[in-house]
């Protein structure tokens, strides 16, 4: 890169982290916040959309980034991230389009078909990206982020067995042999579960970890845009349908779809299900 090409990069940078300040602060004024769609920690404007707070990462952009590299499948363009004053900002590009939660009970089984048809594609494109750790990790091999869990951050894992093990809280065969208060169908249940953990493919898979009817934005027929992509990693290969079907309480009509577009995975489901039952959400 020539000398002149540095300092234009670096006038772009500092120029899009003004606009990303300059606009969250606007945003945050009340009489001037009408002119912006604001909505939980992600403002809406002109062709950008600004992503910060708390749950937000850098780990985000890296994704968009690694996902428009090695695959076609529609994510918005990032254009900046970084930290400031402890807080996370991320300016990507704001792509046209609606949820699928806000039109899918409009749309004719024919174009529910079609829609299907390239949310599989999309799946096929993820799964055909060469898996680059033996662990459970971000794109980056750094910790996995999920709002839904008790932390933050989470791993990273060497193995997917050291993950399976922490959802688990370290219970393991041995230690249920341990006295304990556990009745004998809740030992049943647990030997089960960590039967089926030990079981099945060791290798994770590139997931983008919330498939839901929100993150799915659609133009007419056509997917336009995959959003939210915080969740995303190397994760086992039941995890995409496990957590789709797992849905907060705007989206529990896509519990009846994810089968459409995601293998159907009836034991991995019911493993989860008992996961949750004794140790909770994540």
């Amino acid at each position: 890169m020539t000398k002149s090409a540095r300092i234009q990069s670096r006038l772009r940078t500092k120029a899009l982290r003004v606009l990303t300040l300059t606009v969250t602060k606007l945003a945050a004024q009340r009489y001037i916040s009408k002119l912006f769609t604001y909505s939980s920690g992600t403002i809406l404007c002109l062709n950008f959309c600004i992503k910060f707070g708390d749950p937000v990462t850098l780990s985000e952009a890296n994704t968009l980034r690694f996902i428009g590299r090695h695959t076609s499948v529609p994510v918005p363009k990032d254009h900046h991230a970084f930290t400031h004053h402890g807080r996370t900002y991320i300016l990507i590009e704001r792509i046209r389009g609606e949820t699928i939660a806000k039109r899918w009970h409009s749309f004719s089984d024919a174009s529910k078909s079609v829609i299907f048809s390239q949310l599989k594609q999309i799946v096929q494109e993820l799964r055909s990206v060469p898996c680059q750790t033996n662990g459970v990790s971000d794109v980056g091999r750094g910790p996995i982020h999920d709002y839904r869990l008790q932390t933050s951050s989470w791993g990273p894992f060497r193995t997917i067995t050291d993950f399976h093990l922490s959802l688990r809280n370290n219970v393991t065969l041995q230690s249920l042999e341990l006295p304990n208060l556990l009745s004998p169908a809740a030992i049943l249940d647990m030997k089960r579960l960590i039967t089926f953990h030990k079981s099945g493919p060791h290798r994770p898979v590139l997931t983008h970890g919330d498939l839901s009817s929100l993150n799915i934005l659609i133009r007419d027929n056509t997917v336009v845009g995959i959003i939210d992509w915080d969740t995303a990693g190397w994760l086992p290969y039941y995890w995409e349908y496990t957590a789709a079907w797992h849905t907060n309480h705007q989206n529990y009509f896509w519990q009846n779809e994810v089968g459409n577009f995601l293998d159907v995975q009836e034991k991995e489901l019911s493993m989860e299900n008992l996961r949750r039952t004794y140790f909770g959400e994540f």
